[in-house]
């Protein structure tokens, strides 16, 4: 294995209950050539309300050790590095995605969670609001299923895809492409322009097992439903809702419901010539 180089893998670290997510983190950085970076955001104000300000930061220290060494249990020949930083957990993770490659953060049980999920969540906000592909890590390891892709016909589900092939042809696994089909759309037709803006992504990766599925039903339900079977679901941050905020209504159901890990693909830079499906560009391409 080579010197991992270029943007790396983030790790936002809270506590103990985010260790599993180095592991998939430090799997993820291994499988794209890039080193892994964990950061711990350290609030003063709470560390003055302990019996000593001492502690909370050794704390830290310790816990970033920890996970230091077990993202190298992993990954023995990764490049890993850590910091802890004064400030709050989400402030401190959307200025370091700014030049990550992607940002990995536990879910904080939401995908189990049978209430309203908070907006203000800490993975919803760095979903919504990251400069880069943000993975939400699930507490139990995932099933060795497909590479799920959710695609309905906008720039950013053609991002999502190419980036989903990109992971399945690391994986050495195949990949599950779904587009929905909504109650007034033609479902032959919906199936061909699925067939068709496959076809033109598996030009990068045409070893990669391919399944396609036009499938009628709620766009987030269907996707949800497709995960529990997969490795990994990625979906894009918005697709074409214009009445939408920083993240679409079917990424917020994956985000919140998906029992798989979920990446949700934002921050990239596309061109598009002539109509043609574009690659990403600069360091973000996967």
């Amino acid at each position: 294995m080579t010197a991992a180089a270029g943007p790396a893998v983030l790790v936002g670290l809270g506590s103990d209950r985010n260790l599993p997510v180095v592991q998939l983190a430090a799997r993820e950085a291994a499988t794209h050539d890039r080193p892994l970076h964990l950061v711990h955001a350290f609030d003063w104000s709470a560390a003055f309300q302990a019996d000593t300000v001492a502690a909370p930061r050794d704390q830290a220290e310790d816990l970033i050790a920890r996970a230091n060494d077990l993202a190298r249990d992993v990954e023995p020949e990764l490049t890993v590095t850590g910091e802890i930083v004064e400030g709050s957990a989400v402030s401190v993770l959307l200025r370091r995605s700014e030049q990550a490659f992607m940002l990995a953060v536990g879910d904080g049980g939401m995908a189990t969670c049978e209430g309203c999920v908070p907006a203000d969540a800490p993975a919803v906000q760095l979903a919504a609001r990251a400069s880069c592909p943000v993975l939400v890590v699930r507490r139990d390891p995932p099933p060795k299923g497909p590479v799920l892709v959710g695609v309905d016909g906008s720039p950013s589900s053609n991002t999502a895809l190419e980036w989903a092939y990109d992971c399945a042809a690391r994986r050495g696994s195949r990949l599950l492409a779904v587009r929905v089909v909504e109650p007034d759309e033609d479902a032959d037709e919906i199936a061909r322009q699925l067939d068709d803006v496959v076809h033109r992504a598996a030009d990068r990766h045409p070893d990669v097992p391919t399944e396609c599925h036009a499938i009628r039903g709620d766009p987030g339900s269907v996707l949800v439903e497709q995960s529990r079977s997969a490795q990994l679901a990625l979906v894009a941050a918005r697709g074409d809702e214009p009445g939408r905020g920083m993240l679409g209504a079917v990424a917020q159901t994956l985000l919140y419901h998906a029992p798989a890990p979920v990446v949700v693909v934002r921050g990239m830079t596309r061109t598009a010539p002539q109509g043609r499906n574009a690659r990403p560009t600069r360091d973000q391409r996967p």
